[in-house]
């Protein structure tokens, strides 16, 4: 069902439940954008890394928490991440299947390229 306001936005009747956008609402300018930021790249790659819901305190960011919310939040709002409550805690998923089928290679080149980078300034 969309939610009022938020095309393509996808909404159930739970009241914990997020908005994502549809796969075909998804656009390469956003995901770029959540890409570009050094925070938002270091989740993705985490979330990469593992290739499985990981909860958000599985995440040690240098940012304080509402900073931290905000990061998955554009993650969540561009379509790079699924979001879900589980009890008390929000899971987090790479939408890696989405991405590759409508930018093929996109995620892979950007996550090989942030890797690289990462080990050229010893972050790795």
């Amino acid at each position: 069902m969309d939610s009022p306001g938020r095309k393509g936005a996808t909404v159930t009747p739970n009241a914990r439940a997020l908005a994502h956008p549809s796969r075909e609402d998804i656009r390469v300018e956003g995901v770029l954008h959540a890409l570009s930021d050094p925070i938002r790249l270091r989740i993705v790659r985490r979330l990469a890394g593992a290739g499985d819901e990981l909860a958000c305190s599985h995440f040690d960011l240098p940012v304080s928490k509402s900073t931290s919310t905000h990061h998955f939040r554009v993650l969540r709002e561009s379509g790079v991440i699924r979001q879900v409550y589980r009890g008390t805690a929000k899971l987090s998923v790479l939408r890696a299947e989405d991405l590759d089928e409508l930018f093929p290679g996109l995620l892979d080149s950007v996550l090989g390229a942030a890797g690289l980078q990462a080990k050229r300034l010893g972050e790795d």
